[in-house]
């Protein structure tokens, strides 16, 4: 084929392009030599350069397209025609015909510049290969969604087959061989990978009566996607306490562990939970991205005057930053990213969490240790006596770390902490419940972040209406403003109208105006007065926002921002 021919090598065209220099390419090609791996891999993976530099790179070099994987509709013909055996192993995938020559079929390649794949796809469908660009993780993803399940499914029943004497009996045998058989690790490894792709939160392996339900959490919402015989189940949980840590032995106390699956080049943590029910032992998964919550300011959702309050708050050199909300409300991820934003040389930062959900270069990190008895408390105490400059507490619980933090932060620490309340005005009655005096409050807390997610309306398919009187007035917009607002579709790329989360935020500065009425008994609603007097914008203020600008619909803001349950009766 014509456009293989004289051709500059990849590294030396990044080189050019300056994207990388000499030297990171020698590094490159030295890790590229250990690892066995593409050179463009590894380039990524080391983050000399991006994926969009490295594709342009090489379609340039070949004159072909880059594709959007996911966004393809795929000939399942033609996929039955290569076959899964030929795509897995030279990583690439059809994806249709040529529109200017019906004789030949475009492929989805990592590597286009591999001749012997090429040859491969023309021997098995008879047809000229034109190939495009795709990245190896975006072909991997779609064969597993394509395959995943099926290997999943033909796993159980090959499992059923070789245990078909032992229907009920498998749980009994805490020793049994089948623990370490291919079908069961290919079982629990396909539901991880699985989860992964379809960008969940949390996996539930559910015991019933007559069966065993997978689900999967995504955006906030369970949806069942597999389900086995029961005489899968205990070896499926032997599986997963041997991973992470746990006793197989023991199934009448609940247990926690922890495990890391790598997905597409990608670390995730996963948190276990196996939980005795009257149907033998439930588990949780809490999937969690090594690397997404340390993250960029710029990539929280904060409109820009809220990251205006966000900065004045985090610039303080002394203080309590809380972050309220329920479980699975993005908490974590804003407490990481103010971390990596204060994270300098020139201070020290120590952190209390149970359990640590990701590792910070640079800042001590210390875990709960009940047992040992290294509570939130006691680590503090102990902090103190570290010279710290930050400290950041996984979650204030009761009314002696709260007095521990408010100390701390007025004897000149930043202090960072969690809340499980449902807005930043119920936050300060929450302290002042938990035994801290109001004006300390207005002494020690610099500010509170409250926040939600909702749920992304999917950009291809939500259909636009006109607001009526009613969701105009659920918005506060004016009744005589022409509105058009969106409610959820539902195609093949999202779930069920929706596609991701977005967080909206309530940030309250501590001013001098709720400074003032902290020296006096005061309520959650009193307070939330005087900050939206100053300026302040509520949850539902922020979900109302996300609504006339497309982003969600109306019921998914009614289902997330709690207090407009009044408004919506």
């Amino acid at each position: 084929m014509a456009i293989f021919g004289n051709r500059i090598r990849v590294g030396d065209l990044l080189v050019q392009k300056g994207y990388i220099t000499d030297d990171q390419l020698s590094q490159a090609l030295e890790e590229q030599r250990e690892k066995k791996g593409k050179l463009g891999e590894v380039l990524i993976e080391m983050g000399l350069v991006t994926e969009e530099q490295f594709s342009g790179v090489i379609c340039a070099q070949l004159g072909i397209q880059s594709i959007e994987l996911k966004n393809v509709k795929l000939d399942e013909e033609l996929l039955k025609t290569v076959g899964e055996d030929i795509m897995r192993k030279d990583v690439l995938i059809p994806i249709g015909y040529d529109e200017n020559d019906y004789s030949k079929i475009l492929v989805a390649m990592a590597d286009p510049m591999n001749l012997g794949a090429i040859d491969d796809v023309q021997i098995v469908t008879g047809m000229e290969v034109t190939p495009v660009y795709a990245s190896s993780s975006s072909i991997n993803i779609r064969l597993d969604k394509i395959y995943g399940k099926k290997q999943a499914m033909e796993a159980a029943e090959q499992f059923q087959a070789e245990h078909a004497d032992e229907f009920g009996a498998v749980e009994e045998e805490e020793d049994d061989e089948s623990l370490n058989d291919a079908p069961i690790v290919k079982i629990v490894n396909t539901i991880l990978d699985e989860s992964v792709r379809m960008e969940s939160s949390d996996i539930h392996i559910e015991p019933m009566e007559d069966r065993v339900r997978v689900r999967f959490r995504v955006d906030g919402v369970l949806q069942e996607v597999f389900t086995y015989n029961t005489n899968v189940l205990a070896a499926m949980v032997a599986r997963i306490k041997i991973v992470s840590g746990l006793d197989i032995s023991e199934k009448r106390k609940p247990q926690d562990g922890r495990l890391t699956r790598i997905v597409d080049g990608e670390e995730y943590d996963v948190r276990v939970s196996i939980l005795p029910t009257v149907y033998v032992e439930k588990t949780v998964m809490r999937m969690t991205k090594k690397r997404g919550l340390t993250r960029e300011k710029k990539h929280l959702g904060l409109y820009p005057d809220d990251e205006k309050k966000l900065d004045s708050i985090t610039h303080n050199p002394h203080g309590i930053i809380l972050v309220t909300g329920p479980t699975g409300s993005g908490k974590s991820t804003t407490c990481y990213t103010v971390l990596h934003e204060l994270n300098k040389e020139t201070v020290n930062i120590i952190t209390v969490e149970d359990p640590v959900e990701a590792n910070v270069p640079g800042v001590n990190q210390v875990q709960v240790n009940v047992k040992a008895e290294l509570t939130f408390a006691s680590a503090l105490r102990s902090i103190l006596r570290q010279d710290p400059d930050i400290i950041m507490i996984g979650e204030i619980r009761d009314g002696e770390t709260a007095g521990i933090a408010v100390k701390a932060s007025i004897t000149g620490h930043l202090v960072i902490s969690t809340l499980h309340t449902n807005s930043t005005s119920a936050s300060i009655t929450r302290l002042i419940d938990m035994g801290v005096e109001s004006y300390l409050i207005g002494d020690a807390v610099v500010g509170i972040i409250a926040q939600r997610l909702v749920r992304r309306l999917c950009p291809k398919c939500k259909i636009p209406h006109e607001a009526d009187e009613k969701e105009k007035e659920m918005l506060g917009v004016p009744l005589d403003q022409n509105l058009i607002i969106y409610e959820p579709g539902g195609c093949d790329e999202c779930n069920h109208g929706y596609k991701g989360r977005k967080a909206i935020y309530e940030i309250m500065p501590i001013t001098s105006g709720i400074r003032r009425i902290l020296h006096q008994k005061v309520t959650a609603d009193e307070i939330q007065e005087v900050a939206v007097k100053e300026g302040m914008n509520t949850l539902r203020m922020a979900g109302a926002r996300n609504v006339v600008e497309g982003v969600t619909s109306i019921e998914e803001m009614v289902r997330v921002a709690y207090d407009m349950d009044e408004e919506v009766k």
